[in-house]
């Protein structure tokens, strides 16, 4: 099964709610399926972007779910959802890099950074989300916050992400899936890191 047909089937049985189909058929006309996570860390390969959502959920899911107080489709929507923001943000380049052993350059592909819609991150991503389906507010607080003290807010100094984590545990429970997935689950999955 590819990580497509993963992630498609994880979305339509856990994720019901109205909107849900037109938000699979949009995300379908992305390159969502086949974009990296990132440049040069994590999934930086194809589809890298689906596998890194795929794992996230998963690790919630393993890690975090409590059936007396958690929703299936809140984290379906989380873990597959929190980095729809970066759908249409990578563009493939290449750039010269010298061979150590010929001591000759040689064009390397590389993936970079093309943000046509610079709205942030996990507020991007909420945004491009409810476009389609109306989100719950720990839903919402969640995405917005998964990047936790990396996020350019917290890193300025907002306090909000603090108040964010205390009222919402589905938003500490997806920040630690994704820090969990990025840095334990996921290590050797750059293409770029590889080539070095």
């Amino acid at each position: 099964m590819s990580y497509q047909e993963e992630f498609e089937e994880i979305f339509r049985s856990k994720v019901t709610r109205e909107g849900s189909a037109a938000f699979l058929e949009w995300l379908s006309k992305t390159d969502f399926f086949t974009a990296p996570a990132s440049t040069k860390f994590h999934c930086a390969c194809p589809s890298g972007l689906v596998q890194h959502s795929i794992s996230v959920y998963r690790t919630m899911v393993e890690r975090y779910f409590d059936p007396e107080t958690d929703s299936e489709e809140s984290f379906a929507i989380c873990g597959l959802l929190h980095d729809v923001c970066k759908a249409q943000f990578y563009k493939e380049g290449t750039r010269n890099v010298k061979n150590e052993q010929s001591g000759a350059w040689e064009k390397k592909p590389y993936y970079m950074i093309e943000d046509s819609f610079p709205y942030g991150h996990g507020e991007k991503s909420v945004f491009l989300i409810e476009r389609f389906l109306r989100l719950k507010t720990s839903e919402a607080i969640a995405i917005r916050w998964h990047m936790g003290g990396f996020d350019d807010a917290a890193r300025g100094g907002s306090f909000a992400i603090s108040q964010a984590y205390d009222r919402y545990p589905l938003a500490v429970k997806l920040h630690l899936a994704d820090l969990e997935s990025t840095y334990l689950r996921e290590k050797g999955t750059s293409v770029v890191r590889a080539q070095r």
